[in-house]
């Protein structure tokens, strides 16, 4: 089934779904490939660009690497809710765009970099513009029919996951084969522009701005919105833990693949397969959990996957080989994809279709959140624990999740 096969009374069923809601979906599952196929380049050479750069003692790079991994997150946690606002007034497309275009900019300009604080300040201006998976869910959940919404948001993070798991490894040979932990940061600039075109061209957004007598919410009366709901509140801190069990990980992944295979030179490539065969396992559940859960129910879905993301990231911290580390994250994918499309069709079941934006704003910073503090954490806790106390705490965390959603979030039909 591709993202075209439905029914003709679907957007009947919906007057608000946009009646070419298809083609938006196929064009930016295609831009979600691209995207993120760019993003995750750079996850296994960025803890090996370091000490081109000057950093050379192994805690230093723990640390360094941990940073850089959530510091991007962590500045557009704050500047979201302000685009997602924007979004509401001027187009969900102009957000993706904007995205898009801003983040070729800015890796494109790492590549150029001489210091480890330059590549800081680099990635904390691209936080300040990013968010393209945010953007893109509000664009996606703001076009197609409520009942497919579920199945829609599967097939965005399809797309998403197809990126990850091409991307790593792209990155990994490039950087073996060209010598240069600098030339994936020009790759990834230039994936990025592309679909930033490839959006500019093709989506056609039937977007319906507020009336301008609607005074904007601020920062803060916007969390107080969220706060007041029943059902949105839990599902901040759901996605905002998720992101930061999964994160945690991130920094470490290359490294710990040194631990368990020793110095090679083909370590970058290998790194890449450790942070690809996740997407294998992604992409293999989430097309299936996405149309699951619009008929078995999103927090049933939620539930599932959060239980078994968590009893398959535990046994990575007692792995003696790389192959069974590799399995145990193939292990880790079949759940782990079904977590975030689940959570946030919830989020569009539950929001007010002319405040999707803002809310998704909030949700994405969220996400942004748990994503600068896992990496943080993660690279803090190798330095001072060691590498495979990472993948004890990411368990408790997602136990934690667990708990937490089958007590505060309630089941929408």
């Amino acid at each position: 089934m591709t993202p075209s096969d439905q029914t003709p009374s679907d957007a009947i069923l919906d007057p608000e779904a946009a009646p070419d809601w298809k083609r938006t979906l196929a064009v930016m599952v295609g831009a979600q490939i691209g995207m993120n196929l760019g993003f995750t380049v750079l996850s296994p050479v960025m803890p090996l660009y370091l000490p081109v750069l000057g950093v050379q003692d192994p805690g230093a790079i723990d640390l360094w690497a941990g940073i850089l991994a959530s510091v991007t997150s962590f500045i557009a946690a704050f500047v979201s809710p302000f685009w997602g606002r924007v979004a509401d007034r001027r187009g969900r497309k102009l957000m993706v765009l904007r995205s898009c275009f801003a983040i070729c900019v800015f890796i494109g300009l790492m590549s150029v970099v001489q210091s480890a604080w330059q590549l800081l300040a680099l990635r904390a201006l691209m936080g300040a513009f990013a968010g393209f998976n945010a953007a893109t869910i509000t664009l996606v959940a703001s076009q197609v029919p409520m009942q497919r919404l579920g199945y829609s948001l599967g097939w965005l993070s399809t797309g998403q996951l197809v990126g990850t798991l091409v991307g790593p490894v792209v990155g990994g040979v490039i950087a073996d084969v060209t010598g240069s932990y600098r030339a994936p940061f020009l790759v990834t600039s230039a994936i990025c522009l592309a679909c930033g075109l490839f959006v500019l061209k093709l989506v056609q957004e039937g977007h319906k701005p507020k009336p301008k007598s609607s005074r904007p919410l601020s920062l803060f009366k916007s969390f107080g919105v969220l706060a007041k709901s029943p059902g949105l509140l839990p599902l901040f801190v759901v996605l905002l833990l998720a992101q930061f069990g999964v994160q945690a990980v991130q920094p470490v992944v290359t490294l710990y693949v040194e631990h368990l295979a020793g110095q090679r030179p083909d370590l970058a490539t290998l790194g890449g397969i450790a942070f690809s065969i996740t997407g294998v396992g992604d992409l293999l559940a989430s097309p299936f959990l996405g149309r699951r859960s619009d008929t078995l129910g999103y927090r049933r879905v939620l539930l599932i996957c959060l239980g078994g993301a968590a009893l398959t990231s535990l046994p990575q911290a007692f792995v003696t080989s790389y192959w069974g580390f590799v399995a145990a994250r193939f292990a880790l994918g079949l759940f782990v994809g079904g977590i975030l499309p689940t959570a946030n069709a919830l989020v569009g079941r539950l929001a007010a279709s002319g405040d999707r934006g803002m809310v998704y704003g909030i949700t994405a910073s969220a996400m942004f959140l748990g994503g600068s503090l896992g990496p943080l954490s993660g690279g803090i806790i190798a330095a001072t624990a060691g590498l495979s106390w990472v993948f004890v705490v990411t368990a408790t965390l997602l136990l934690a999740n667990l708990l937490w959603v089958y007590l505060k979030v309630p089941e929408v039909h």
